[in-house]
């Protein structure tokens, strides 16, 4: 079974109800650009090239962009739905017809609904019950141990790779 890895780390914002307190963060390893996941794929039993998977991957990309782009959305069944979203500025226009796009709208976004039926269901709730969760810090000190080498408790330096959705070790906000 695959396992997500996570490290506990403090809120360290000040400004923040739950200051002080400690919250698991997702600790990545890597990020798979389109080729490496293309790679991956075709390792898997697949009769299909790297090159064909990734032309794929490539043309699904420009695809959903030019489909979102259209006003549309996207379901890839079993996975999830895109979509977009506006985000619009503060003090909206005062009438309907004062309303301009280049003035009112801040950002537009896009967005992903993960498969919530009962038999592909990827909601947060039931990815989180079919996830193994492991103590990066644990992981670590069990390899250290195994392979004799201890140094006082203390971890290897260096974060391991990509660490989206981590702040630089900056506050912890859950």
């Amino acid at each position: 079974m695959a396992k997500i890895l996570y490290e506990v780390k403090r809120n360290q914002n000040a400004h923040s109800a739950a200051f002080g307190k400690w919250y698991a963060q997702i600790k990545n390893l890597e990020t798979l650009n389109t080729r490496k996941l293309a790679n991956h794929i075709s390792e898997h039993g697949s009769i299909y090239t790297p090159d064909v998977v990734y032309g794929v991957l490539e043309k699904f990309r420009s695809c959903l962009v030019e489909m979102l782009l259209e006003s549309k959305k996207v379901k890839i069944d079993g996975l999830g739905t895109f979509y977009c979203t506006l985000e619009n500025q503060k003090n909206g226009a005062m009438k309907k017809e004062e309303y301009i796009p280049s003035k009112h709208m801040k950002a537009l976004h896009i967005r992903f609904l993960p498969e919530q039926t009962t038999e592909e269901n990827i909601s947060s709730r039931t990815f989180l019950k079919k996830a193994e969760f492991v103590n990066i810090e644990q992981l670590l000190k069990a390899e250290e141990e195994e392979s004799g080498e201890t140094n006082g408790g203390e971890t290897n330096g260096g974060d391991g790779g990509d660490n989206s959705g981590d702040n630089g070790g900056g506050p912890v906000n859950p």
